[in-house]
């Protein structure tokens, strides 16, 4: 039997953000520069990370991890780890910034219960492009329509323990790209531009 793939998994990949444009936000002074640069910018992207549950019946303590991103610069911000809690506020409860992202529901929710964040001025981007259809549109199928590129996003990166106090290069990489990947894509949408040579990300490979 012939098996046909599914058509995104012949799209080029999409190439994210690198390790030397990410910002794991570790001190006082990082977090001031964060907050200027972030509170500065327009628009920018937005996601959380929380250890998987994996006991029926379990909830989830998270978020561990916030990501907020610029054109430019990716922050992580580890819950717990760094005094940057008033800096999430500040950015999160701000209504001159539009924060973008996908599937974003769960993650305000769990700010709210958990920081007292009621997070201002969001667009989710799962809702927003599903342009009437029923199902809400997720990053990887947002990358192939406005790119033409493939998201690989993978489960067992996912799925690791993010309240680790040390995370490892894959997982910053994963999540700085989640909430890079949203930005580029919201500029992309904004614009009503497809894929070209202009508008690609400009980490996006060939």
């Amino acid at each position: 039997m012939n098996i046909v793939p599914d058509s995104a998994t012949l799209l080029p990949p999409y190439h994210g953000i690198k390790l030397a444009d990410v910002t794991l936000v570790q001190s006082n002074l990082q977090a001031t520069q964060a907050l200027s640069a972030l509170l500065a910018a327009d628009v920018i992207g937005f996601d959380t990370e929380s250890k998987p549950t994996f006991i029926k019946g379990e909830a989830s303590n998270g978020p561990h991890l916030i990501q907020l991103a610029t054109d430019d610069t990716a922050y992580l911000f580890q819950i717990g780890a760094t005094p940057a809690l008033d800096v999430l506020r500040a950015i999160l409860e701000s209504d001159d910034v539009l924060k973008v992202g996908f599937g974003l529901s769960d993650d305000l929710l769990r700010l709210r219960i958990k920081l007292g964040i009621t997070t201002a001025k969001v667009l989710d981007l799962s809702v927003a492009l599903r342009g009437g259809q029923r199902n809400d549109l997720g990053a990887k199928s947002a990358v192939a329509k406005f790119f033409g590129l493939r998201l690989q996003k993978s489960k067992k990166t996912s799925t690791t323990n993010w309240a680790n106090a040390r995370l490892t290069e894959r997982q910053i990489l994963y999540a700085a790209d989640d909430a890079q990947v949203a930005l580029r894509v919201y500029r992309c949408w904004i614009t009503g531009n497809g894929m070209t040579k202009a508008n690609a990300p400009r980490n996006a490979g060939p």
